[in-house]
C-alpha cells in the first residue's frame, strides 16, 4: 500500500489549519506539510504569484504540489481555494478531511496585513470567499471544528482523538 496523508486540514483562510496542523503534528509524531509553504520555497510568494501570472496559473502549482503532499505520509494543510480543484476534490475524497472553520468576528484579526491576496480586501471579502466555497468544504469533510474560541492545542486534541476511532 502507498502512503498517504494521515488527515487533512481544509477550511477558510485564517480558520488555523497551519497553527492546528503543526499542534496535530507533534502530538501524532508525524511531519506536517504546509502546501502553501511548499509552493513560496518553490515558486516565491503567493501573493507575487498572483499578481504576476494570475490565479490560474497559480492554482496549476497548487494542484501539483497538493497532489504530491497527499501521498506522503503527513498531516497535509492546503490554503484555502485548494478544494476547488475537481482533480484534488477526487483525491480528498479517498482521505480523511477535517474542515475547521472561524467566525467573521474571531478571524478579522487573523486575515490582517494583507499576505493572503483573496481577502486582502478585508472581512468582506473574506466572508464572500467562505460562502462560495462552504458547500464543497462540507463535501468533503468528515469533521467539522470551529476554532474561532477555542484554543488550537484543544483542536489538535479533538482531530487526534477521531483520527483514533477512524
Amino acid at each position: 500500500m502507498s502512503e498517504r496523508a494521515v488527515v487533512v486540514l481544509i477550511g477558510a483562510p485564517g480558520a488555523g489549519k497551519t497553527r492546528t496542523g503543526k499542534r496535530l503534528a507533534r502530538l501524532l509524531d508525524v511531519p506536517l506539510i504546509d502546501t502553501d509553504r511548499r509552493i513560496v520555497e518553490s515558486h516565491g510568494p503567493i501573493a507575487e504569484i498572483f499578481e504576476k501570472y494570475g490565479e490560474p496559473h497559480f492554482r496549476e502549482i497548487e494542484r501539483d504540489v497538493v497532489a504530491a503532499a497527499l501521498r506522503e505520509e503527513a498531516i497535509v494543510t492546503l490554503g484555502g481555494g485548494a478544494v476547488l480543484d475537481p482533480a484534488t476534490q477526487a483525491l480528498l475524497s479517498e482521505l480523511r478531511v477535517v474542515q475547521l472553520t472561524v467566525s467573521p468576528e474571531a478571524v478579522e484579526a487573523r486575515i490582517a496585513g494583507g499576505k493572503r491576496p483573496l481577502v486582502k480586501d478585508g472581512i468582506g471579502a473574506w466572508r464572500a470567499l467562505v460562502q462560495a466555497r462552504q458547500p464543497i468544504y462540507d463535501r468533503l469533510s468528515q469533521l467539522t471544528i470551529d476554532t474561532s474560541r477555542r484554543p488550537l492545542e484543544g483542536v489538535a486534541r479533538k482531530i487526534a482523538d477521531w483520527l483514533d476511532v477512524q
